[in-house]
């Protein structure tokens, strides 16, 4: 399904570098096939950290976690 965003604009070099990093630490937290609530508050602050969140990082959040979620490769570990 394409989606279109007509006055979106071209991200920033910050922009971009915010996805690398956000695409690494997901890597790093999903690696073992499960993910803690303390990964995902860090990967949610990570998220929010500029006060905006992008469509490109709901991208990277869904098919790095919630789609493995549901697929059943990764793990929800929510105990203190």
């Amino acid at each position: 399904m394409l989606i279109e965003h007509p006055k979106r604009q071209e991200l920033t070099t910050d922009e971009l570098h915010n996805l690398t990093d956000l695409k690494a630490m997901i890597e790093r937290a999903t690696k073992d096939g499960k993910i803690s609530r303390y990964e995902m508050e860090a990967i949610d602050r990570a998220i929010y950290a500029d006060g905006r969140v992008l469509i490109e990082e709901m991208g990277l959040l869904r098919q790095g976690i919630k789609d493995k979620i549901a697929q059943g490769l990764l793990v929800l570990e929510w105990e203190d």
